[in-house]
């Protein structure tokens, strides 16, 4: 059973920092990613990986500051948010797809399967 579970959300001033984490099982993965949704807004790609390469994506907005990476052995995917702005408060998702044919890793609608989510609130 494919299953997606994230954690390591809370509440930080701004300049803080949150690593989240994503507990993935059921199946392996060819792409994973962060996706994040603030009330009134669209899903919006965060940060999304290539597991077998390793390669990355960010959003322009987060570049510099959020570093995507994975844990093969323990099926894991990480996001470390550094320098957090009240701009970054949302509910932060994990996201995932299998096989190909893959679509923009920035795009949710490329991806199968998503977790639960973990709220993320910035204070100024």
């Amino acid at each position: 059973q494919v299953q997606l579970v994230e954690s390591g959300g809370g509440s930080v001033q701004a300049g803080g920092s949150l690593r989240l984490s994503c507990a993935a099982s059921g199946s392996t993965y060819g792409i994973m990613g962060w996706f994040r949704q603030a009330p009134g807004k669209e899903r919006e790609g965060v940060a999304s990986m290539y597991t077998g390469s390793g390669i990355t994506y960010y959003a322009d907005s987060v570049k510099g500051r959020f570093t995507i990476s994975q844990d093969n052995t323990e099926n894991t995917l990480y996001l470390q948010m550094n320098s957090l702005k009240p701009e970054d408060t949302a509910m932060y998702y994990c996201a995932a797809r299998r096989t190909p044919p893959y679509g923009p890793l920035l795009k949710a609608a490329t991806y199968d399967y998503w977790g639960q989510g973990t709220q993320v609130t910035v204070s100024s």
